[in-house]
C-alpha cells in the first residue's frame, strides 16, 4: 500500500528557500525593543494634539512624530505577519502577529487626533504655514488628501473610539485566516499517476489543471466538501466582516461601503460601474470561449472543474524554480539594466519564501514596508501557473523597491488600485516573451491559452466577484440577512449568468465564495480586473519599443503615493476614467480567441484526453 505524500515541516525545509528575516530583527529581543519603544512613544505623540495648529512649527513636528510612530509600528507588523504566515500552526508566531494587530488598534487609537486636528485649520491658515516653512512644503499632498476627506473625519474622541476597536473590526477576518490557512483538515485525492496526495490550496490548483477529468473532479469534489461542512460557520464572518464596513462607511457619512472604500484612494465610483459594465456588455464574448473550451476538450458536459485545464494539454513545458528565475530575468530585460538589477537582487538575497509547507499561509504575495525589503510568499510548483506567479509577485515586489528608493516616507507606500498593474504588466510582459521567443506550436498555443485563461481568470472572474460583494453589502445595508442558503443561492445565479449555458454550474460552486478571503478586504477584488486591462496597454507599449513606454513605466512604479492614483497612471499612459483601455483589453481577448480556435481547430483529433498533436 502506497504513502499518502505530505508537506514537509517548516523545520525540513532547505534554508536557501527560506525568506531571511533577520535584516528586518536579528533576534526576537530586537523586535520586542520596538515594541517597548513604541509603547513608550504613545504618550508623548498623544500629547503633540495640544498645540498642534499653534504655528508651522509644530505642525510639521506633530506630523512628523506620527509618522515616525508608524513607520516602527509598520516594521513590527511586517516582521510579525511574516514570521506567522510563514507557519501559521506555530503558537510562537501567532502570538508575535496577535500583539502586532493589537499594537496597531492602540497606535491608531493615539493618533487618532490628526486627521481633525488638521481638518480644523483654515486654507488660508494652512497656505500660510506652507509659505512659511519650507520643510512642511514636502507634506503638501499628504496634507491634501487628508483635507479631501473633509465632513467624513469625525471628531478626535470619535476616530480615537473607532481606532481602538480596530482588532475587533478584524476579528472576522482573521478568525477565516486561521480556519482557511490553518484549522481545515483537507482529504486525500490522487494525483495524475495515480499516487495519494494530501489535499492543500496549491495541491489543489495543480490537480484542477490536469488533462485527466477525473483527476479534476475528484480535487473539485473533495475541496468542496470541508468548505460545505463549514458554510454558514463562513457565512457568519463573512456577514460580520460586511456589516464592519458598512458600519464604517456610515459613521463616515458615506452613502454607501463602496464610496468609503474608493474614497480612500481618491478613485470614482464611475471607474466601478464602467468596469461591471464593460464586463457585463461582454459575457458574450466568455460564452464563446467558453464554447470553444468545450469543443477543443471534447466533452459531452463541461463542469466548473473544467474550467483551469490547459486546452492543449500539457506541453513540455514545466520550470523548476532555478528555472523559473532565469525565464523571469530574460523576460523582464525589456524593462532595464537597473530593474534587472534589483531582480537579481530578490533572488540572491533570500526575499523569497519559496516551497509549501506545512502551516504555512496558502497563495502567493509580496510583502514590507519601507525599512525592509519587498518580501515574497510562494507555494511553489514546477509549472507554468507558478512561473507567472513569480513574475506577478517580482512585479509587485520592485514596485514597492522603486518606490521606497524614490520617495519620502510619507509617499513611500502605493495605493491597492496601482499596485495590481504592476504585477500584472509583468505578466504580459512574460507572456510577450515567450511568444516571441518559443517555436513549438503547442508551446505558443498554451501560452496564448494562458493569457486567455488569465483574462478569464482576471477580468471577468474578479468582477463576478466584484458583483458578488456589491451584492453583500446592498443586502447587508438593506437589514437582510446574509445567511450560508442566500449567498449561495445569489452566488450560483450570478455563476450562471457569468459563464452561460454551456458550462454546468456544478452545485459545489455555490459555496465558492466561502474559499474567498479577498471578500474580506473591503471593495478589493475589482482593482485585479482594471489593473489586468491597464497592464495590457503599457506591456503593449512596452513590447513594441514606443517612445518613452519604459520611463513613463518607471515613472509609474517610482511615484508612489506623491500623487492621485487617477493622476500617476494618466501620467503612465492609461486614462482610467475612460474606457479606452477596457476596449482594447476585450478587444484583444475577442481576437486571441479566435486566433486559439482557429489554430487548434486545425490540429488532428486528440489520441488521449486533454492533449493535441500538431
Amino acid at each position: 500500500m502506497g504513502t499518502t505524500k505530505q508537506l514537509p515541516t517548516r523545520a525540513a525545509v532547505p534554508v536557501s528557500l527560506t525568506w531571511d528575516l533577520t535584516p528586518i530583527y536579528a533576534t526576537t529581543a530586537a523586535y520586542e525593543a520596538d515594541v517597548t519603544k513604541i509603547k513608550e512613544t504613545l504618550t508623548t505623540v498623544t500629547a503633540l494634539k495640544t498645540n498642534f495648529n499653534d504655528s508651522a512649527t509644530t505642525v510639521l513636528t506633530g506630523i512628523q512624530a506620527v509618522l515616525e510612530l508608524y513607520r516602527r509600528l509598520e516594521k513590527v507588523a511586517v516582521y510579525a505577519s511574516l514570521k506567522s504566515d510563514q507557519d501559521t500552526g506555530n503558537n510562537t508566531n501567532q502570538a508575535l502577529d496577535d500583539q502586532a494587530s493589537s499594537l496597531t488598534a492602540e497606535v491608531s487609537a493615539a493618533t487618532a487626533w490628526l486627521e481633525p486636528a488638521v481638518l480644523q485649520l483654515s486654507s488660508a491658515k494652512l497656505d500660510q504655514f506652507l509659505d512659511e516653512n519650507v520643510n512642511l512644503r514636502d507634506y503638501r499632498h499628504f496634507l491634501d488628501t487628508i483635507r479631501l476627506q473633509k465632513g467624513h473625519v469625525l471628531s478626535e474622541t470619535e476616530e480615537a473610539l473607532l481606532a481602538g476597536a480596530g482588532d475587533i473590526f478584524d476579528a472576522s477576518a482573521k478568525t477565516f485566516g486561521v480556519l482557511n490557512n490553518a484549522d481545515f483538515e483537507f482529504p486525500t485525492v490522487h494525483d495524475e499517476q495515480g499516487n495519494a496526495v494530501k489535499l492543500s490550496q496549491g495541491v489543489y490548483g495543480v490537480l484542477l489543471a490536469s488533462v485527466k477529468p477525473a483527476v479534476r473532479r475528484e480535487a473539485f469534489t473533495a475541496l468542496y466538501q470541508v468548505y460545505s461542512q463549514f458554510r454558514r460557520t463562513l457565512a457568519s464572518t463573512l456577514a460580520s466582516q460586511v456589516k464592519v464596513h458598512n458600519f464604517e462607511a456610515q459613521v463616515h457619512h458615506y452613502p454607501d461601503a463602496r464610496t468609503a472604500a474608493l474614497a480612500a484612494n481618491q478613485i470614482p465610483t464611475t471607474v466601478y460601474d464602467s468596469l461591471v459594465t464593460a464586463v457585463d456588455n461582454h459575457l458574450a464574448l466568455l460564452h464563446r470561449y467558453v464554447a470553444l473550451r468545450q469543443r477543443i476538450l471534447n466533452v459531452d458536459d463541461l463542469h466548473m472543474y473544467d474550467m483551469y485545464t490547459p486546452l492543449t494539454g500539457k506541453p513540455a513545458l514545466s520550470y523548476t524554480y532555478e528555472q523559473a528565475q532565469e525565464t523571469v530575468l530574460k523576460a523582464l530585460k525589456v524593462l532595464g539594466p537597473d530593474y534587472l538589477k534589483h531582480v537579481k537582487m530578490a533572488f540572491e538575497s533570500r526575499w523569497i519564501d519559496v516551497v509549501e509547507n506545512q502551516g504555512k499561509r496558502s497563495g502567493a504575495y509580496s510583502s514590507g514596508m519601507y525599512d525592509t525589503a519587498p518580501y515574497m510568499l510562494l507555494n511553489w510548483q514546477d509549472n507554468i501557473d507558478n512561473l507567472y506567479t513569480l513574475v506577478h509577485e517580482m512585479g509587485h515586489s520592485m514596485h514597492s523597491y522603486e518606490t521606497t528608493h524614490h520617495q519620502p516616507y510619507q509617499y513611500g507606500d502605493y495605493s491597492i488600485f496601482v499596485a495590481e498593474i504592476a504585477s500584472t504588466t509583468n505578466e504580459n510582459l512574460l507572456t510577450n516573451y515567450l511568444l516571441a521567443t518559443e517555436t513549438d506550436p503547442q508551446i505558443r498555443a498554451y501560452v496564448l491559452n494562458y493569457y486567455l485563461d488569465g483574462f478569464k481568470g482576471t477580468v471577468y472572474r474578479q468582477t463576478q466577484f466584484a458583483e458578488f460583494e456589491q451584492w453583500l453589502h446592498e443586502q447587508d445595508a438593506a437589514g437582510e440577512s446574509l445567511t450560508a442558503d442566500r449567498l449561495s443561492e445569489h452566488y450560483l445565479a450570478l455563476n450562471q449568468r457569468y459563464y452561460g449555458d454551456t458550462v454546468i454550474s456544478d452545485p459545489q460552486i455555490a459555496d465558492e465564495w466561502a474559499r474567498i478571503p479577498h471578500f474580506y478586504y473591503n471593495y478589493y477584488v475589482y482593482q485585479y480586473a482594471t489593473g489586468f486591462a491597464a497592464a495590457s496597454t503599457l506591456a503593449e507599449r512596452i513590447s513594441t519599443k514606443q517612445p518613452d513606454a519604459v520611463k513613463d513605466y518607471l515613472g509609474y512604479l517610482r511615484a508612489g503615493s506623491s500623487a492621485f492614483p487617477i493622476d500617476v497612471m494618466r501620467n503612465a499612459g492609461v486614462d482610467m476614467t475612460k474606457t479606452t483601455y477596457l476596449d482594447a483589453a476585450f478587444d484583444l481577448f475577442g481576437s486571441l480567441s479566435t486566433v486559439v480556435g482557429n489554430q487548434l481547430s486545425l490540429a488532428p483529433s486528440r489520441p488521449v484526453a486533454g492533449r493535441f498533436l500538431y
